[in-house]
């Protein structure tokens, strides 16, 4: 059908409309909404919480450097309610101190929603676009990211070991152009937090939902308190499942491909390493969600 008339179509016109609404909703980023105070404040009962509840483990923290701009880069794991964010997030600023600056990029969705995006904004987290990131890095700041993003926190239950960036590479870029380390973690343990049957992206193009919502899957999945799960779309409880975190060592994509940037080379490079770590850790674990 050409183009002309889609437009014309009454769906098409309404996933016109539900785009322009959310965007509408998603603020600026502002890197000065970030509040040390309230970090500082919100820092401790955050972290024995998630403790308690996911029994968080970190590893290799040490490795980070102690300043200065790095990109964090992850695999994402968990549906919409991601607890390896939330851990990596307060273990690096509890390790750190709330006074350096650090900020997350995170989906239109989660900036847009009530009250919760207001206070992750709080913590640091920002709209995720290559301009959020690069300014927040010229800043000094260390940045984390999720490439894979709906893709890779949406895959199967059973791909929970296999690191999907679905190819995107504009984290290399990023890091490339700023000169700045990539710094890998990694997590396991907090895809189990949910049963993803299908990430539903043949749904999600037939509900356009890319256009909408900037969404390239309808998950279908098994989670409380829902039973059945469609689109994740207002959250669910997690399963208390064990979550490890794991800092790997800096990469300097230049010493690592050399003078120019080859991105498949630097993709196939970065999620080498990435992989073969997360492989290790699943290969130390023990039992689904205990550990």
């Amino acid at each position: 059908m050409p183009s002309g008339i889609r437009k014309l179509l009454p769906f098409d016109r309404a996933a016109g409309w539900v785009s322009e609404q959310v965007k509408a909703r998603v603020p600026s980023a502002d890197m000065a909404e970030r509040d040390p105070e309230f970090v500082a404040r919100s820092l401790e009962f955050s972290w024995r919480l998630v403790r308690v509840y996911f029994r968080a483990e970190i590893k290799g923290i040490e490795r980070v450097p102690a300043e200065g701009p790095i990109l964090l880069v992850g695999n994402h794991s968990g549906g919409n309610v991601s607890p390896e964010v939330v851990v990596t997030t307060l273990a690096f600023t509890r390790h750190f101190g709330p006074e350096r600056p650090f900020y997350q990029l995170a989906h239109d969705l989660v900036m847009a929603f009530p009250v919760l995006g207001g206070y992750l904004r709080k913590f640091g987290t920002v709209a995720a676009n290559p301009e959020s990131a690069r300014a927040a890095l010229d800043s000094g700041a260390a940045v984390l990211v999720y490439p894979g993003g709906d893709w890779e926190v949406h895959r199967p239950a059973w791909e929970q070991d296999q690191i999907d960036f679905a190819q995107r590479t504009g984290f290399l870029r990023l890091a490339w152009d700023a000169n700045v380390p990539i710094v890998p973690v990694i997590n396991y343990g907090a895809h189990e937090n949910q049963l993803i049957l299908t990430r539903g992206d043949r749904l999600a193009r037939l509900l356009r939902l890319d256009r909408m919502l900037r969404l390239k899957v309808f998950p279908i999945s098994i989670a409380l308190p829902w039973g059945l799960n469609f689109g994740d779309l207002a959250g669910h409880i997690p399963l208390p499942t064990k979550v490890t975190v794991e800092f790997l060592h800096p990469i300097d994509l230049r010493t690592a491909l050399g003078d120019e940037l080859d991105l498949d080379r630097g993709y196939d490079y970065v999620t080498g390493i990435m992989q073969r770590a997360l492989k290790r850790l699943a290969d130390d674990r023990t039992l689904p969600v205990i550990g």
